[in-house]
This record gives C-alpha cells, sequence and structure tokens, in this order.
C-alpha cells in the first residue's frame, strides 16, 4: 500500500528541508509527500510550527513558480503566493523527494478561488438571478477548462507522480466563505437551487443536450422567490428532479456532463506527462449531484477516487469504502484520507487497524491529512501505525 502526508509548502519554507522530510520519512515513514500545488484561503493553527502558530493562506496563491510564457495572453493564470517570495518550493521539494525515494503528488484546488473569481467574475457560478458567485470558477467556463489544462501542463515539469484535483467540479451555496451569513432559514431546497449554475456556458451546454435552459432558470427562479419570501413554503421538502417537468434535473444531469468531460480532458492530459489524475470526492456518494460530481462516470474518466476516511472506527471507514463500491467505484481505484489527530484516533492502534481494513479491502493507497495541521506526536502515531 502506497502512503503520504498532505502538507502545505509554507511548511517546507517554515522547517527547512532537512526536518520537514525528516519528519516525514524518519518519523511519518511515508513513501510520499503530496504538496498543495494551489491552493484555497484558509487561517490555520500550526501545532509544530518553529517560525509562527497561526497562519492565512493568500486566496487563490499558487505555491510554485509558473512559467511566463505558458500563461501570456491568459486572463485565468496562477499567481504565486507571496509567502514563498522568489523561492520555488515545488521545485525545491522535487528535488528532494527524488533524492529521498519519495513520490510527489501536487494538490491542486482548481475551481475554487476566490483571487481569480473576484478578479473576473465573467469565469464565475451565476444562480438564477444572474448572481456569481465569486469564490468560485465555473467548469463549464472555456477559460477556465484551459487554465485547467496548463495547470497540469505546469506541474508535469516538477516530476509529479499524481495531480490529486481538489475542486474539479461545481460548488453549493454554503462552500464557505468569511463571514457568511444566513439570518433567515432559507431551508434546503433554496439553498441548493441558489447553487445551481446558470452561467452562459452551463445554459449553452444545457441547450445543446435538448434542454430548455431558460425555461429551467425561469422555474428555479420562481420557486426560490416563493421559498425567499414565506418562511412555511421555505421548510416544505421538494424533489428536484420533479421540478419544471423534471426539467431541472435533466440540467443538472448536464452539469454533471461538464464536470466529467473536463475530468476525462485533465485525465488525459495528465497521462500525457506519465502522471495519474486523482479526483478528490470529499463529499461522497449521492452527495455531489449538485455539484456535478456523477460517480460511475468520473470513475472511468480519472485514473483514481480519492475520498476522506474521517471517522472514529475502522468499521465506519468501511461504510464509507463500501458506499463508493455501492456507486460503481471499485476500492482499487481509491485512495483514502485518514486522520491521525485525537479527533478521529485515540492511538495507533487505531490508525493501524483503518489501514489493515483498507488493504483487506483492496485500497491501493493511503493519505494522511495534513502535515502542519497536526502535533509532531501524531506523526509518531502514523509511523507506529505503518509500522504495524
Amino acid at each position: 500500500m502506497e502512503s503520504s502526508v498532505l502538507a502545505f509548502a509554507t511548511d517546507l519554507l517554515d522547517e527547512g528541508a532537512d526536518a520537514f522530510f525528516g519528519n516525514l520519512a524518519d518519523r511519518a515513514g511515508v513513501g510520499g509527500l503530496t504538496l498543495a500545488s494551489v491552493y484555497h484561503e484558509a487561517r490555520d493553527v500550526f501545532p509544530h510550527n518553529p517560525r509562527r502558530v497561526v497562519r492565512y493562506l493568500e486566496p487563490g496563491a499558487a505555491y510554485f513558480r509558473p512559467d511566463p510564457a505558458r500563461w501570456a495572453g491568459r486572463r485565468l493564470a496562477p499567481v504565486p503566493s507571496t509567502a514563498i517570495g522568489e523561492r520555488d518550493p515545488f521545485a525545491e521539494a522535487a528535488a528532494e523527494a527524488r533524492r529521498r525515494g519519495l513520490r510527489l503528488h501536487a494538490w491542486t484546488v482548481f475551481c475554487h478561488n476566490d483571487r481569480l473569481g473576484f478578479a473576473h467574475p465573467d469565469c464565475a457560478p451565476a444562480n438564477a438571478f444572474g448572481d456569481r458567485h465569486l469564490t468560485e470558477l465555473c467548469p463549464a467556463n472555456p477559460e477556465v477548462r484551459e487554465y485547467a489544462l496548463t495547470l497540469v501542463d505546469e506541474l508535469a515539469r516538477y516530476g509529479v507522480d499524481a495531480i490529486r484535483a481538489e475542486s474539479l467540479h461545481f460548488h453549493g451555496l454554503r462552500h464557505g466563505y468569511h463571514h457568511e451569513r444566513y439570518f433567515e432559514e432559507l431551508g434546503a431546497v433554496a439553498e441548493a437551487l441558489l447553487g445551481v449554475c446558470f452561467c452562459p456556458h452551463c445554459k449553452a451546454a444545457a441547450a445543446q443536450a435538448g434542454v430548455p435552459a431558460d425555461e429551467v432558470q425561469q422555474a428555479v427562479r420562481d420557486e426560490l422567490r416563493a421559498r425567499l419570501a414565506d418562511e412555511r413554503k421555505a421548510a416544505e421538502p421538494a424533489a428536484l428532479d420533479a421540478l419544471a417537468d423534471g426539467t431541472v434535473a435533466a440540467y443538472l444531469d448536464s452539469g454533471a456532463r461538464t464536470v466529467t468531460s473536463l475530468a476525462a480532458d485533465v485525465a488525459e492530459a495528465a497521462a500525457g506527462h506519465g502522471m495519474r489524475l486523482t479526483f478528490m470526492d470529499g463529499a461522497g456518494p449521492g452527495k455531489g449531484w449538485l455539484s456535478g460530481i456523477d460517480l460511475p462516470t468520473l470513475a472511468k474518466a480519472a485514473h483514481q477516487i480519492e475520498t476522506l476516511g474521517y471517522a472514529r472506527t475502522p468499521e465506519a471507514v468501511r461504510e464509507k469504502v463500501a458506499a463508493f463500491a455501492l456507486h460503481g467505484v471499485r476500492p482499487q481505484d481509491m485512495a483514502v484520507i485518514l486522520r491521525p489527530m485525537a479527533q478521529d484516533c485515540d492511538g495507533p492502534e487505531n490508525l493501524a487497524a483503518k489501514i489493515r481494513m483498507l488493504r483487506e479491502l483492496g485500497v491501493p493507497e493511503v493519505e494522511f491529512y495534513n502535515y502542519g495541521l497536526m502535533r509532531l506526536s501524531s506523526m509518531d502515531r502514523i509511523g507506529a501505525a505503518l509500522r504495524s
């Protein structure tokens, strides 16, 4: 079974290569590093960082040095984090990983990008009223798709083994933003409908599939107005696939085809460079419909599906993997992320039992979240679990 730890480039910069890779190899004993190449905004607490305890990660920043020639004339282009200065932490990590015989994966956040969404609102998803969700990029937009493919080309030059693709899909309304506020109860249906994209590119894709996009948009707009106006209406359940005589469901199916085709294109580009594409589905089976995640087709488009095995017991992790099998994703085509921290594990025996269970199921790869966010004792827990 392959193993790796997810980490930020700032961990490497703050600690230095010797301490950083020493912890990975000597304490955790993993065979790989999954390093963030493009990442979203965050404020995190770093328990063992020697330089700072609280760090802000910039919105939509890149942690490698983009080749200016590749991005000439592009509106959507990665912007290096100010934290890296003139350095290229991805190049440094690649060189050290090769020296130590470790695999390097590029953990890449594609469509959740505040920086690019705010700078180019026409590339962000639009709800039924035309309001742009500026923390995201729309997977149907041709510029966004070109951006995603060029990122793969860029990362290939570092000798990356796999692209861990996070947010290579749509997002719902509550994906997260600072001081995000909902003072009236919207209800599940309104929240779901407010996350559906009706930008010109999504509507064109739906129309090409024979879906009356304008009628669907109007039906969604009317449904939302009714639910926003009346709290009793807001609380009423509704089957989205029954709205507007089923055309809303057909519109959402078009969005799923958009995501699948993008994943297929990115996987093909990665394979052309000798890399794999791992599609990260953090929500889990049956929860990604509104995000355009159709697991059976995505499992064929990508080389691997990765999910979060965040749970207290091995049995609960087993249930998560089994749920994917019911949606056409075999365990041998999966990777699973575990948290060795106390909220999920009460000791190395617990973590070892989860790893043994995943091996028994045939899962070939396990990752651990997240280097900088855990105590060094959790790194020791990984090492003890893998050795056992």
